[in-house]
């Protein structure tokens, strides 16, 4: 690090479990994030600022008016720009030293393939349960942390699956495949707008303590929020043995 970046990190570098060391090891990271909306910005915003070098974002949306209720890394100046370009120039207003990629395409298979092997963290921010069970089957696939996120009216849930954990339980352990969900939609249901911002601090903070190797992350835990009452629920959850995404994979 050069003298500017250990004043603009000096706050993780005076905490004993990040240091200079694990500030290092964030600069050399690459986070992809998928989804760059209420909960893509927390999360973006807060592994910019955090100082991981690179930062992939994929989101094939446009900036709207009605995001900006809760969607805090636009602005009513971007509204009509690609959201995933639209968080690049976020990123670089607090932190131009991060390499930021944005793709504005949808998270399909092949793309998933693509990227998922430069990255060190896949960071689940969309809104629809297909393009999350995508999403699984890529890290599972490819061995690499998933930190997923969800957020709708007053509820949030965080989880974290780790394919490298043998006892890590995969999304699809939690939430099958073959379940006929019906997709909650802000459009029609509504969202608290604080909800998004807790739940997605929540994903960066666990990113950022995979990536430095702090604490305990929530791989098995299932933390659910209930934002009327503000409470915090979790459930311990297991790897299903018949999962068909995980199921094969060694134990």
């Amino acid at each position: 690090m050069n003298d500017s970046q250990l004043l603009r990190y000096s706050r993780h570098i005076l905490l004993d479990e990040v240091g200079v060391e694990g500030q290092n090891t964030l600069l050399s990271s690459h986070a992809l994030i998928i989804g760059a909306g209420g909960l893509g910005s927390p999360v973006a915003l807060y592994l910019g600022s955090a100082g991981v070098g690179r930062i992939t974002v994929v989101d094939n949306d446009r900036v709207d008016t009605t995001n900006l209720q809760r969607q805090i890394a636009h602005t009513l100046s971007r509204v009509g720009q690609f959201k995933a370009e639209s968080v690049r120039q976020a990123i670089a207003d607090i932190n131009p030293d991060v390499q930021v990629t944005p793709l504005s395409v949808r998270a399909d298979e092949a793309l998933l393939d693509t990227l998922l092997p430069q990255v060190d963290v896949v960071l689940d921010c969309c809104d629809n349960f297909a393009t999350r069970q995508a999403i699984n089957r890529a890290c599972v696939r490819h061995g690499k942390p998933l930190v997923s996120g969800a957020a709708i009216r007053f509820d949030g849930q965080v989880s974290v699956y780790d394919p490298r954990q043998a006892s890590s339980p995969c999304y699809a352990c939690v939430f099958p495949p073959s379940e006929t969900v019906e997709e909650a939609n802000c459009a029609t249901m509504g969202v608290f707008a604080p909800l998004v911002g807790m739940v997605g601090t929540m994903q960066a903070a666990e990113a950022l303590k995979l990536l430095c190797g702090i604490g305990r992350p929530l791989t098995g835990r299932l933390m659910m929020l209930d934002g009327r009452s503000m409470e915090w629920g979790e459930v311990r959850i297991a790897r299903h043995p018949g999962c068909p995404v995980c199921g094969q994979r060694p134990h």
